[in-house]
């Protein structure tokens, strides 16, 4: 795929939406597309979180441990953004993501976008602004499947 095509997709999900050329070109030229087999792990929790996926079809399972078995948080689709432990230290995932079904993802490289992060504080700024919306969706889904097995409401007050 080449890099107008990627920057294109890129500019086409409203998390990137407003980046500017330089920011876009930045993402894009740390992304190849790759696709899963269904049942494929993508990331295992507690491993080297490396990258970031814009899921382009199929349907990819976010999982976390539930002693005997995996207990599925979250399903996400095409044109969802999903990984965001590559920007938060110490870069290790904090779940599992598993293709449900056969998928195709584009895969963008974290470790050179931390450097550039580094260097552009601006762009650092803009993109974990938008990768924070990723992680309270992560927060919210398991608030649910946690009120969900436990069975209680959440509280009236605050």
């Amino acid at each position: 795929m080449k890099s107008a095509e990627i920057k294109a997709l890129l500019l086409a999900q409203p998390l990137f939406k407003g980046l500017d050329e330089t920011q876009l070109s930045s993402l894009a030229s740390e992304a190849k597309v790759k696709s899963f087999r269904a049942g494929q792990y993508l990331a295992h929790e507690g491993e080297s979180a490396d990258a970031f996926y814009l899921l382009l079809d199929g349907r990819v399972e976010i999982l976390t441990d539930a002693g005997a078995k995996k207990q599925v948080l979250q399903t996400i689709g095409p044109g969802e953004v999903f990984g965001w432990s590559w920007i938060v230290p110490p870069y290790r995932w904090n779940f599992d993501a598993r293709a449900a079904v056969a998928s195709r993802a584009l895969v963008l490289a974290g470790q050179p976008l931390r450097v550039r992060c580094e260097e552009d504080p601006r762009f650092g700024y803009q993109l974990m602004k938008r990768f924070a919306t990723i992680m309270v969706s992560r927060l919210r889904a398991t608030r649910l499947q946690v009120l969900d097995v436990y069975g209680r409401e959440p509280s009236a007050h605050r």
